[in-house]
């Protein structure tokens, strides 16, 4: 790969809003081949080819090191990640997509509050009736690190498919762990967020693969772009400098 190549969102509120960002930083991307093209450029930085992918794909592509450098939530890239920082780098947080990674239990469970709350509720099931807690989610990987570090067992977890937060409700689970940006949809379901039970605040980033071909070319144009949006997001040159270090690590 000689080109640096940038993946951002390709429709959507996420879309708006990533463009908005670089646009104010002077990097307006414009699409090439009408609205519903694939590709975008950037207007005085040729050496970036812009690839509209959705925040899934393009989490997955800089994980694999198919794409430099990603737009993406932080929730979707530690959820594809059993080790994120091993091959991923998040240059800058862009200050948009915010949401919060949650554990929710319904509020009719009065005496549960904490996630130790959960692991007595979820002992005290297996053993009076032989079943684990069952915990419905989308964030299979991200549910299992968390309530292993808080030393929660005896669950099992639904993965979901639909609307996590009707799980509950419809009797297919017990505990849900989802996304929300107000718990709104969440309360208006039933259900509480525990007051230890936020898995991670997450916002989009832009995320550098450890993993890509980097040219010389590549990383010269990545360079441009960072410096570009320090105005935008403090500290991101810094944070590539340490990408710079990390990545002539795994070449040595």
């Amino acid at each position: 790969m000689t080109t640096l190549k940038l993946a951002v969102p390709s429709k959507g509120r996420l879309k708006e809003q990533a463009e908005t960002f670089f646009a104010a930083a002077g990097f307006a991307i414009e699409a090439v081949g009408g609205a519903r093209g694939y590709f975008a450029r950037i207007a005085g930085l040729p050496d970036i080819e812009v690839r509209l992918l959705s925040a899934g794909e393009i989490a997955s592509g800089v994980i694999a090191g198919d794409v430099h450098v990603g737009v993406s939530g932080e929730d979707l890239l530690r959820e594809q990640a059993s080790d994120l920082d091993r091959v991923v780098h998040l240059l800058a947080p862009l200050g948009f997509g915010r949401a919060d990674l949650v554990v929710a239990a319904p509020k009719s469970w009065l005496d549960v509050e904490t996630m130790a709350d959960v692991d007595d509720v979820a002992a005290r099931m297996e053993s009076a009736t032989g079943r684990k807690l069952r915990v419905a989610t989308k964030y299979v990987r991200s549910t299992r690190r968390f309530f292993t570090e808080e030393g929660v067992g005896h669950y099992r977890i639904v993965e979901s498919a639909g609307a996590t937060e009707g799980a509950p409700a419809a009797g297919v689970a017990e505990l849900v762990v989802d996304i929300t940006t107000t718990g709104a949809t969440l309360e208006s379901n039933g259900l509480k967020i525990l007051r230890d039970g936020v898995i991670l605040r997450s916002q989009a980033q832009l995320a550098a693969s450890l993993d890509a071909d980097w040219s010389p070319a590549a990383l010269a144009a990545l360079e441009k772009l960072v410096v570009g949006i320090e105005v935008m997001a403090p500290g991101s040159a810094a944070r590539l400098q340490k990408f710079m270090t990390a990545l002539n690590n795994t070449r040595a």
